[in-house]
């Protein structure tokens, strides 16, 4: 198609079907109706004029299975009809429909067809892979650093003029009378590095914004921001994060970091009418959630799993170094639930007992051995409170662990194995790794190993290469120094889900020592539209790109026991690569958090909607255990809220060359990645309940 994506036209699309499909509009043409036609195309795909068992085949036969149905759209619980086909023989013949298609819906149709006769196409090289990931530079490359010591500069000379005519002379961040312009400047770049001070100069509004950036945002960005204000949508972007975006048109590439952190016009329309895709998060007192489990009364347990629950205390830990613009629990900063009002955020004395009732749901119940304290952000709370935190949690797990020895076999709970932080602070704020907080982590560590504990794990957030800086690299050295492994979740939005960019993020994580957990799909609601990347685009970069990193099952084991021994863990990951000429480890799995299930990748296209949009129907992930509602859900279907086509429009605007992702069309199913060795978890002491509690 040589055509520009976004200058086709309906003439164009028309003139395609005729010319390259001309058998199959003449059958349809020839049917009397839409039932006709589908038993005809049933009959086509079965005959010699098609190769049998290829996936165009079987993708075709599972429209076809699907046309004239309606089926129930998890995320927002509506019914949807499905009439793919019906559709497009009612456009090709003229005859009156309920729905108008769109162009969008006429290309995706287009290749669905056109895939029958097309062989599959040769998967890029491994050269072809490492050239794109050398278009995106890192944060150490030194082009990069000029452009943010100006950057630096001209934020702290903003900030002295700020801390003049604002900051009373009783802050903690206030001038000495007398004091010249040069010495108020080497002051501002001493308190830089004092993260309490990264937080109390943030951005909070967007004239603050557009000062960092020297002016240069878009009148039309301004008023969206000021809309924003009026809906509530908080504001909050450090010194430290506004540095590292270019504000210029020269220079580095900075969509990745600047869609995460800049709002959309379909978030501030929807913010106030925000839904909460992860339905388990719904908490009722007395009800189960939409995973099936029974929590506690409040929002601090979410759960999906029998294995893992999530922690929020009530604590500053509600608050983040940043407001992200897809944020999962941008629900919950719609409901105020988290806030960036640090002192109402600071815990009461009534938490302290809310903490202990909180560790008694993990220690009564019969499968959890898995916490993951986040927030909003694990290492916001202060360190007294996180201390506080991990104590509680240190009392539960040898709580756990005494009460075992009172059980026979066969009715022993799961003792607790695994402790995550979640954290983007090493990316928004990485000064917030002080000694204080390494003391934190590394005697928790050696308490919790006398206790059966055995991984421990901080997760962070880096969604671009770019944000690996100096800065965030020693944050990640300091944290690996107290023995915690330190994993990596990416949110696979546009931007980030260009040819070869999240390539390139991983291998630089790697040579930090990180290990890559997740790469997820963006949510497909409304708020997200103007970044999400569809998952056919996910599977593609994870057959196409990915591919070139991955390893064996043997060669896993054989990693993790070097790993294992290795003194030198931060560049181990480094040499294997080396060993086996590959530029990183996959180790992470492409994902899509299903509502009230789970993640997942296990998918199949039932159906296009007239704007574009694919139904895709998805299979829990069979990899892990389930709480019993999944026995329940046949099948659950997701409608994407891009087409393909309004995506690679997108990515034309941004610069790309479509004919780089012409595969995507192929990618109507997935089947969900193994998980990675190191993430499974520990075996269980023998003796162990099958039994669920809290279900």
């Amino acid at each position: 198609m040589k055509q520009k994506n976004k200058n086709l036209t309906f003439q164009d699309v028309k003139a395609l079907f005729e010319t390259d499909l001309t058998d199959l509009c003449a059958l349809a043409k020839a049917c009397k109706d839409a039932e006709a036609f589908r038993n005809k195309l049933a009959d086509y795909l079965k005959s010699d004029a098609v190769i049998p068992d290829r996936p165009a085949v079987r993708n075709l036969e599972h429209l076809l299975a699907y046309d004239g149905k309606t089926v129930c759209e998890l995320s927002t619980g509506e019914e949807v009809p499905v009439r793919t086909l019906t559709m497009w023989w009612e456009w090709l013949t003229a005859q009156p429909s309920a729905e108008t298609p769109s162009l969008d819906f006429l290309l995706d149709v287009y290749h669905q067809f056109r895939h029958l006769y097309v062989p599959e196409p040769e998967k890029p090289t491994k050269e072809q892979v490492r050239k794109w990931m050398r278009r995106w530079p890192g944060g150490l490359d030194e082009d990069v650093k000029n452009i943010r010591r100006a950057n630096k500069a001209r934020i702290i000379d903003m900030l002295v003029k700020r801390i003049e005519h604002v900051h009373a002379a009783n802050s903690r961040y206030s001038f000495a009378e007398g004091m010249t312009y040069e010495e108020k400047v080497d002051k501002v770049k001493e308190w830089w590095y004092d993260y309490r001070f990264q937080l109390a100069m943030a951005a909070r509004s967007v004239r603050e914004i557009n000062k960092a950036l020297d002016h240069t945002l878009p009148d039309e960005l301004v008023r969206l921001y000021h809309e924003a204000r009026k809906k509530g949508i908080p504001v909050f972007v450090t010194p430290y994060y506004l540095s590292l975006l270019n504000p210029y048109d020269t220079g580095y590439d900075d969509a990745s970091i600047r869609s995460y952190v800049l709002y959309s016009a379909e978030l501030v329309e929807t913010f106030g009418r925000i839904r909460a895709w992860e339905k388990e998060d719904i908490v009722e007192a007395g009800k189960p959630n939409a995973a099936g489990w029974l929590l506690p009364e409040g929002h601090n347990i979410h759960r999906r799993y029998p294995e893992v629950a999530i922690l929020i205390p009530d604590s500053m830990g509600r608050a983040c170094g940043g407001l992200c613009a897809s944020c999962q629990r941008m629900y919950d900063f719609q409901s105020k639930r988290l806030n960036f009002n640090f002192e109402k955020l600071k815990p009461n004395e009534t938490w302290e007992h809310k903490l202990h009732r909180l560790m008694k749901y993990f220690e009564e119940d019969s499968q959890l051995c898995d916490i993951l304290i986040t927030g909003g952000d694990a290492l916001m709370s202060q360190n007294k409170t996180l201390r506080n935190i991990l104590n509680a949690v240190l009392k539960m797990a040898r709580n756990k662990r005494a009460a075992n020895r009172k059980r026979p076999d066969g009715q022993k709970y799961a003792e607790m194995k695994r402790v995550r932080l979640g954290s983007r602070l090493p990316v928004y704020l990485p000064m917030r790794i002080n000694d204080e907080l390494l003391e934190i982590l590394a005697d928790f560590k050696a308490a919790a190993e006398k206790e059966g504990i055995t991984q421990f794990y901080l997760q962070t957030h880096f969604q671009s290469p770019l944000e690996l800086t100096p800065e965030s690299k020693e944050a990640i050295r300091r944290i690996q120094s107290t023995g915690w492994t330190v994993t990596n979740q990416l949110v696979f939005n546009v931007a980030a889900s260009r040819r070869g960019h999240t390539a390139k993020l991983r291998k630089l994580l790697n040579e930090y020592g990180v290990f890559c957990y997740y790469t997820f799909s963006v949510k497909g609601f409304r708020e997200n539209h103007a970044v999400f990347a569809p998952n056919s685009r996910s599977m593609q970069e994870s057959c196409e790109e990915k591919a070139i990193g991955k390893i064996g099952a043997n060669e896993e084991q054989d990693f993790l026991e070097q790993y294992a021994a290795s003194r030198f863990k931060s560049s181990e990951i480094r040499k294997f690569c080396s060993e086996k000429e590959i530029p990183f480890l996959a180790t992470d799995r492409n994902v899509l958090n299903l509502p009230g299930i789970g993640k997942s990748m296990t998918f199949q296209l039932v159906g296009i909607t007239a704007d574009g949009c694919r139904m895709l129907k998805f299979s829990h992930d069979g990899t892990r255990r389930h709480s019993p509602v999944v026995n329940h859900e046949e099948a659950v279907f997701i409608r994407e809220n891009k087409s393909v086509h309004a995506y690679l429009c997108q990515l034309e605007g941004m610069g790309e060359r479509t004919e780089d992702y012409e595969s995507i069309w192929r990618y109507t199913e997935g089947e969900t990645e193994r998980r990675f060795q190191l993430y499974q978890y520990p075996l269980q002491e023998p003796g162990v309940t099958s039994e669920f509690t809290h279900v």
